[in-house]
């Protein structure tokens, strides 16, 4: 995990850096800009989705990588009551806000709905940034 849309993945026995589609956590990692608000809370809410080897499923959309060689991913987890979105839930929970960035589209209108639940309820980043 390096932040919290942005990931370390083993992948045919390749170490890629992978962004998750559709989705924008807070900064924490930024060269240029100050840790925000609630980014570390992001960073550890996907650090707990995605411990360390856990086995995930990925989807890819339109595009395979962004302008900095990182793979674009929806990301999927299984669990004993089935599969779990991870791109979803860190919206959901109002860890993340959605990002759409044409043509990697796919989920958007699912973010979007996910965000304005979040909003509504004051989850996350919704009660505590404002």
């Amino acid at each position: 995990m390096i932040d919290g849309d942005t990931v370390r993945l083993s992948i045919a026995d390749r170490e890629e850096t992978a962004r998750l589609i559709g989705i924008d956590t807070p900064e924490t990692k930024h060269p240029t800009k100050p840790v925000e608000c609630f980014g570390p809370q992001a960073a550890a809410f996907l650090a707990g989705l995605l411990p360390a080897g856990t086995t995930v499923r990925v989807e890819r959309d339109s595009e395979a990588r962004d302008s900095y060689r990182r793979l674009l991913l929806y990301v999927f987890v299984g669990t004993p009551r089935g599969e779990r979105f991870v791109n979803l839930e860190i919206v959901a929970r109002g860890y993340a806000t959605p990002l759409s960035i044409e043509p990697n589209v796919r989920y958007q209108s699912h973010f979007v709905q996910a965000s304005f639940d979040a909003e509504r309820n004051g989850r996350g980043l919704w009660s505590s940034c404002r």
